[in-house]
């Protein structure tokens, strides 16, 4: 992936009216534009989205099963009246599948908690491991108190961390997450609710993720979109919390993808193979790529410059998948991605003989000042 670097000589931003939003290019990898992202805010019923992904998580290892059944507990049963539920009753054996789509479709607190406990046996064992996770993913400025994101001062977090695990969301589980998540309704117990993600109607290539809404959160969105560009399938998060009212959520999850798709185009982060020389080993130059998707996105019409470094004298043993140098991505000098280099193959050390001959070479190039020369 590359370094997540706002680009400094973007296209303005359109005007958003939310408390906090961000705009993720999943493709790439890139931020394409924030504001207010490191704000602390009330994550609501987005905090259901680490729950599905540790749900996932589970079905991935075979800790549970998508047809197992769930006995519904008493205190799944009683999640504050007026909340999001699906109205599940204290007994029922209700099957996982069921149970993921009543939480992501139905935003079910009752949901959230009889999966937690089939997960982790208990809530607060759930808890530990989201804040775990959480920590394990990076999201430094995040905590969760429960599994549905019911307030509380220990349940918080940020559009920037949201949006990461947003990413990871549908980059990791991508067979369940649009699966529960385009579902536009679900039938329960004879109760029928529709998805509050008004995308799902007006945008058909809105595929997921999650709404969220409590007095001090206002409403909030996760919108992700997927488009076909220069025949590449191109994935867009956006983020926004704090908004007045469902129509205004909406509103501005569509403004922030069809920007991104607008205001940005994809163009190739890399070329034809590249090598760079190896000193004392048993070839004279590895291969090398950056570790980033193939694309980068910059302003429509921009054709960004490539900037390559390379970590020289460049010394045998060289390990596949070893950093030796890293490579930036410009416009008008200003660094819009950067990514690491890695070597493509292992470079096993050279003979004696050869090691000698390049150390020698070396020694005569740096007393004269003249250096080692590096592959491009």
């Amino acid at each position: 992936m590359f370094a997540l670097i706002v680009d400094a000589q973007a296209a303005t931003a359109p005007a958003v009216d939310a408390r906090a939003w961000l705009l993720l290019d999943v493709t790439t990898g890139q931020e394409l534009a924030s504001s207010q992202a490191d704000m602390r805010i009330e994550p609501a019923s987005l905090t259901k989205i680490m729950t599905a992904y540790l749900i996932y998580e589970d079905l991935a290892a075979a800790r549970l099963s998508l047809d197992q059944k769930v006995r519904i507990s008493t205190r799944a049963w009683r999640v504050p009246a007026g909340s999001s539920r699906m109205f599940l009753e204290p007994g029922q054996q209700v099957s996982v599948q069921a149970l993921l789509t009543g939480l992501m479709v139905q935003s079910g607190n009752d949901a959230a908690v009889a999966l937690a406990e089939a997960s982790a046996g208990s809530v607060e064992a759930f808890v530990a491991r989201m804040n775990r996770r959480a920590a394990e993913l990076g999201l430094a400025h995040t905590r969760f108190a429960s599994p549905a994101g019911l307030p509380d001062p220990q349940t918080y977090s940020t559009a920037r961390d949201l949006g990461r695990l947003a990413q990871r969301y549908v980059a990791d589980f991508p067979q369940w997450a649009t699966r529960f998540d385009a579902q536009r309704e679900f039938e329960y117990g004879g109760i029928r609710q529709r998805n509050r993600n008004r995308l799902l109607w007006q945008d058909s290539s809105v595929d997921g993720i999650k709404t969220g809404h409590t007095g001090a959160a206002g409403y909030c969105l996760i919108a992700t979109a997927s488009r076909s560009e220069q025949g590449v399938t191109r994935r867009l998060i956006a983020v926004v919390t704090g908004t007045d009212s469902d129509k205004s959520r909406t509103q501005a999850g569509q403004t922030l993808l069809d920007w991104g798709y607008q205001a940005y185009d994809l163009a190739p982060a890399w070329g034809s193979p590249a090598s760079a020389r190896v000193w004392m080993g048993a070839s004279d130059e590895v291969s090398y790529a950056p570790r980033h998707a193939p694309y980068l996105a910059v302003p429509t019409g921009r054709t960004p410059e490539r900037q390559v470094v390379l970590n020289t004298p460049l010394r045998a043993p060289v390990q596949a998948g070893q950093q030796i140098g890293e490579v930036r991505w410009l416009l008008d000098g200003q660094v819009v991605g950067q990514a690491p280099l890695l070597a493509s193959e292992e470079v096993a050390p050279a003979s004696y003989a050869g090691r000698m001959m390049d150390a020698a070479t070396l020694w005569v190039g740096q007393t004269l000042n003249i250096g080692p020369a590096a592959g491009g």
